[in-house]
């Protein structure tokens, strides 16, 4: 019997916007321009896959090891040298990976797995059985092992605009972990004790761009003439080079304040109670699929002050001219790559 896919990720987005979730889920539609926010977490979190790559495979972080993974950001974002915003996050993405490995230069613990895919049924709370329709997937960032307690625990990364009291607040509601805890642990068969956040905050520092000769002459003569002598002392604001930024951007992260870890313990009450929820959703996704009736949550178009990406699908109904200029196929989960349990057939 072949079974959808079902992620964390499309399972929320179904909850917040059923809409939003069949625009990508069974149109298989995404944005022919991505969200550039996103790239600093993509580029980040793969910076760090290759890092920890090295420690599971018992390789020193030489210096030739940590130039290598370096190179890796600057062919992220290879497109730096004319594109201001490309830069920026260039920028951004390599002080925060060198001043990680400064910050973190030994771990104690053992790397298990990076990257871990896993797969899994989905229960019927009431009756045990699996569901027909749905197959759990998902991928960890990772899976260690405390060398002084031997527990095992989920690894993950995050990157943050700001590490605060509601932030971290937060974290024990996150049902992503606890749907990965109860995966992971049948994947591996191992124990999964709780999840280490692993939190880095982006700094938000920019580089100075300086001015134009002409944006100078023109601030030049406006002081001029407000001023009382007709004269004026300024003169042209100087660009800030890479090399001073970088400088900067690195100060800024020696103090450790923009790094913190939270060690969560995860209860089999709260999978219990996730799982049950998870199989909610099945059953709602079930009804959305067999009326055909994709609600818009119209609560989520402008969520965190920019519209939903599917804005513009939305606004003019699934315009035919909208999709042909602004989106492209791709494959529903594509980020996951295993194919070996899960058929990556869309039967929405």
């Amino acid at each position: 019997m072949t079974r959808s896919r079902l992620t964390f990720s499309s399972a929320r987005d179904f909850l917040n916007c059923p809409r939003k979730y069949h625009w990508r889920y069974v149109l298989e539609l995404v944005p022919i321009e991505s969200d550039g926010s996103l790239s600093i977490g993509h580029a980040f979190h793969s910076a760090l896959e290759s890092l920890y790559k090295l420690d599971m495979a018992g390789k020193p972080r030489d210096a030739a090891a940590i130039a290598s993974i370096i190179k890796e950001i600057d062919n992220h974002f290879s497109d730096r040298f004319f594109d201001l915003e490309q830069k920026r996050r260039w920028h951004l993405v390599g002080a925060m990976f060198k001043a990680y490995v400064r910050h973190y230069p030994r771990e104690n613990f053992n790397v298990v797995a990076i990257e871990r895919e896993f797969s899994g049924p989905i229960i019927n709370p009431a009756t045990g059985c699996r569901s027909r329709s749905f197959q759990m997937a998902g991928k960890v960032d990772g899976v260690i092992q405390d060398k002084s307690t031997g527990e095992y625990f989920l690894l993950e990364h995050k990157s943050a605009s700001a590490i605060s009291g509601d932030y971290l607040e937060r974290l024990p509601l996150d049902k992503q972990i606890h749907l990965y805890c109860h995966y992971i642990s049948q994947e591996l068969n191992i124990p999964i004790s709780g999840v280490i956040y692993n939190v880095v905050q982006k700094a938000m520092l920019r580089q100075n761009q300086g001015e134009t000769k002409e944006q100078y002459q023109a601030r030049r003569a406006e002081l001029i003439a407000k001023s009382k002598t007709g004269k004026t002392s300024a003169k042209r604001k100087i660009p800030e080079s890479d090399k001073d930024f970088q400088k900067r951007l690195m100060a800024k992260y020696e103090d450790g304040q923009l790094f913190h870890r939270e060690i969560l313990f995860i209860s089999p009450d709260d999978i219990e109670a996730t799982l049950s929820d998870l199989w909610q959703v099945t059953q709602r996704l079930l009804s959305a699929r067999r009326d055909d009736l994709w609600y818009r949550n119209t609560d989520f178009c402008f969520r965190y002050n920019k519209p939903c990406i599917y804005f513009p699908l939305c606004r003019s109904n699934g315009s035919k001219n909208v999709i042909a200029n602004l989106f492209q196929h791709r494959a529903a989960h594509s980020e996951l790559t295993s194919t070996a349990t899960v058929s990556t057939e869309t039967i929405f």
